[in-house]
């Protein structure tokens, strides 16, 4: 159908705009195959494209050629009748002597009005000026807010469940927030841009209301969760009476690694390193057994306290990857000092 309508056009409008595309998807295409890295098959497309191009540039440069020529004009025919004429009118002289000229009728000269062309020149530069408007409105496509593909572009939204009641511990904690309100602050545009991905963006967002564990449900402890596709991020808050100064001392005791102490916007705060559980659970027909617990990726994650008294309770940051990379403590610093002050904003907002 496109095609058809193509050849529909005049001439002088079909050929520029075709070349205009061959060449914008050949130079598009060779590209992306040798600055990208897409391969041969992209590289020959992309050839094909410039080299049709290249035709309809030879066609269009004969067909002006074929214009500037001059046309034999009727003048010109009419001379060279003339002079045919005056070979014959040599011949017949003898004749008319010999035979009385008998008056013969002179034909009317029809002249018609020469039909006006239309300016080649024009119409090139209509069909440019047309793929130039086409090839604007799809450069600025992708540039205008809330353009380009949704599922690609678009960052995911936190999920959480409405109907879902709050445990009584949270009642029982007027200052503790939620897992949507974690999430809301998690969930920052410039995120990708603080982990050092700032391609990326989040493919999974979470807020949960979980209670802390071996604390019999009294202990709220709200999480949230963000995806990448490098890095998973964490963010939990725990209102127990456990101050940043006592869970350091406690790192003497555990397998924390890479304890550093530092202060993050005013408050007492503890770096320390350790190792994600992992669980494999077999849902096929192995009847229902799960394989053992193992050692998952290692983790960074940085606590901050709620207040600079440290008075008890505490922020967890935690930031890992499945291949075992991890951000620098400088990337950690910088999400808690844009996430924890939007935590406290949309508590009080809630509230």
């Amino acid at each position: 159908m496109l095609g058809y309508l193509v050849r529909l056009l005049p001439f002088w409008i079909r050929e520029p705009l075709l070349i205009l595309v061959g060449t914008v998807f050949g130079v598009r295409i060779l590209y992306m195959a040798l600055v990208d890295g897409e391969g041969w098959v992209p590289a020959v497309i992309g050839a094909v494209f410039l080299l049709g191009a290249g035709l309809r540039v030879r066609v269009v440069v004969r067909a002006l050629r074929a214009r500037r020529r001059p046309a034999p004009s009727a003048g010109d025919a009419g001379d060279a009748g003339d002079a045919g004429d005056a070979d014959e009118a040599g011949v017949a002289k003898d004749a008319e002597a010999a035979a009385p000229a008998a008056p013969r009728p002179a034909a009317p000269v029809v002249r018609r009005p020469a039909e006006k062309e239309p300016n080649a020149w024009g119409q090139a530069a209509l069909a440019v000026g047309l793929c130039a408007v086409i090839g604007a409105a799809f450069w600025f496509q992708d540039r205008l807010p809330g353009s380009g593909d949704d599922t690609a572009s678009r960052a995911a939204t936190c999920r959480h469940d409405e109907d879902e009641k709050l445990p009584s511990a949270y009642r029982a904690t007027p200052e503790a927030v939620t897992g949507e309100d974690l999430c809301r602050a998690l969930n920052l545009p410039g995120l990708p841009d603080l982990l050092g991905t700032p391609t990326e963006t989040a493919t999974y967002a979470s807020g949960t209301d979980n209670t802390a564990p071996l604390t019999d449900r009294k202990v709220a402890q709200p999480e949230a969760r963000v995806e990448f596709d490098t890095y998973t991020v964490e963010l939990s808050a725990t209102y127990n009476k456990l101050t940043v100064d006592q869970y350091r001392d406690l790192t003497a005791y555990g397998d924390e690694m890479y304890v550093k102490e530092l202060t993050v916007l005013g408050r007492p705060a503890l770096f320390t390193s350790d190792h994600m559980m992992k669980i494999q659970i077999d849902l096929g027909s192995g009847g229902g057994s799960g394989g053992p617990v193992e050692q998952g990726p290692l983790a960074r994650t940085l606590t901050v306290a709620f207040d600079a008294e440290d008075r008890g309770g505490s922020y967890d940051l935690t930031v890992w990857s499945e291949s075992g990379a991890l951000p620098d403590d400088n990337a950690l610093l910088g999400i808690a000092e844009a996430v924890l002050p939007r935590i406290t904003q949309g508590a009080r907002d809630r509230g």
